[in-house]
């Protein structure tokens, strides 16, 4: 089929334009990463290269050889899946272009919050929360693990234990205070 009448793509557009904004990089700025995100993109990339495309290329030749490629689901699923797979390799292959890797564990004697700080907080209930700041790639707030872009993130950069900081979230303005800074190797 004429590229003109299908809806698919060569995936020149931007990688990032479906993400959700949580995930993108402000424009101009590094995609600061821990090295366990950076050794997990790492091994993404190498799989998908390595084992998941290799094996794929071998499904769609054998279906291709096997007649008739409009009909044939192997062919089609498996060219569309190959373009996943590339489109997913450039995507993950620009993330490590902007990477810098930083070490929270080699940040010792520092007071205030930066990328990497472990950081225990209190609300205006008194409920404790501890979060660490982590990269766009490894956020998980299931383990505690918030973005340096996002709001809370945001408003904890540079504060210092005891200081109350506020910021926009999803239920309104919030007030929170730092209890507790700390630099730690982020753990799988």
């Amino acid at each position: 089929m004429n590229k003109a009448f299908s809806k698919e793509s060569d995936g020149d557009e931007d990688e990032e334009q479906g993400l959700d904004p949580s995930f993108r990089l402000p424009a101009g700025t590094r995609n600061y990463i821990t090295p366990g995100g950076h050794a997990r993109i790492l091994a993404e990339v190498d799989h998908l290269l390595r084992v998941e495309r290799p094996q794929l290329v071998d499904v769609v030749q054998w279906a291709a050889s096997n007649g008739d490629r409009s009909e044939n689901a192997d062919y089609i699923y498996g060219k569309r899946r190959l373009r996943e797979i590339d489109r997913r390799i450039r995507f993950l292959t620009k993330r490590l272009d902007l990477a810098e890797v930083v070490d929270p564990a080699g940040r010792h004697g520092t007071e205030q919050v930066f990328f990497g700080a472990t950081v225990s907080i209190a609300d205006e209930d008194g409920q404790e929360q501890t979060y660490q700041i982590v990269g766009v790639d490894e956020t998980d707030f299931a383990r505690g693990r918030i973005s340096w872009v996002s709001p809370l993130a945001r408003a904890l950069l540079k504060a210092r234990e005891g200081d109350t900081v506020r910021f926009q979230s999803p239920a309104g303005m919030r007030e929170v205070e730092v209890l507790v800074v700390a630099y730690v190797a982020i753990e799988d």
